[in-house]
């Protein structure tokens, strides 16, 4: 199957990380790397990227929230421009270590709650696809949603992807928690596997909810993440 293995990396700030980053760039396709606004700072950024070249996997941006307190994952009340230009910054940041190195931007993947937002709100999700298009790259995100419909009516490529290490609700978004939380290996094998075999997952109150997915996402600050991107390897390769 042509399913890929992201994760978000790079998340760490000065002499202080966090994530599992070394071990899932073994196990992964893609790594989303925090641009500085949620997490991440120069230094880290750079080694980043020059480590997830060295695993030869694609690097996408993983601009977020300005919130560095909160992870980005507060939500803020943003208008279209003030979204386009802390996306635009924080891609361009990227963008001048992957210079540096000789390598080209894959993907756009917005982080936390900037990432909800857009999915609920297609002006917000115009303003990315305006930062899209200027580098000319796809955006990660959940199929039937803001995130799916504005790329279609732009044009700009989309990459939808699903969550086995979050709960979803019965609506379709996201249970982020504050704090990432050890996942239960069995729930992920679990969910991989009805994801593969028959495209649903399994909501919170019960209930299968269809998902459409081309990418799995495995978060690097799960306790358990090398794990966890582990059986979802092993999942995947019976199909």
């Amino acid at each position: 199957m042509s399913i890929s293995i992201n994760s978000d990396m790079g998340e760490s700030l000065g002499i202080h990380s966090f994530g599992n980053d070394d071990g899932l760039l073994e196990l992964v396709d893609t790594a989303n790397i925090a641009c500085g606004f949620h997490s991440g700072d120069p230094s880290g950024i750079h080694a980043t990227v020059i480590k997830a070249a060295e695993a030869q996997v694609t690097i996408g941006a993983h601009p977020g929230l300005p919130d560095i307190a909160g992870f980005g994952r507060r939500e803020m009340k943003l208008d279209a421009d003030e979204v386009r230009d802390i996306v635009l910054y924080q891609v361009g940041a990227l963008g001048g270590f992957l210079k540096a190195e000789g390598l080209e931007l894959h993907h756009i993947k917005p982080h936390g709650s900037l990432y909800g937002m857009l999915s609920r709100d297609e002006t917000l999700m115009e303003a990315v696809c305006d930062v899209a298009e200027v580098y000319g790259v796809p955006v990660f995100g959940m199929a039937g949603t803001a995130h799916e419909r504005v790329t279609a009516r732009r044009g700009v490529p989309f990459v939808s992807e699903v969550y086995v290490d979050l709960d979803y609700r019965s609506d379709g978004t996201l249970i982020i928690a504050r704090r990432p939380q050890r996942t239960p290996l069995e729930k992920v094998e679990a969910t991989t596997r009805r994801a593969l075999e028959s495209s649903t997952v399994l909501t919170e109150s019960g209930e299968l909810l269809p998902v459409k997915f081309e990418s799995i996402c495995v978060h690097s600050d799960t306790p358990n993440a090398i794990d966890v991107a582990r059986v979802v390897r092993s999942v995947m390769s019976e199909f």
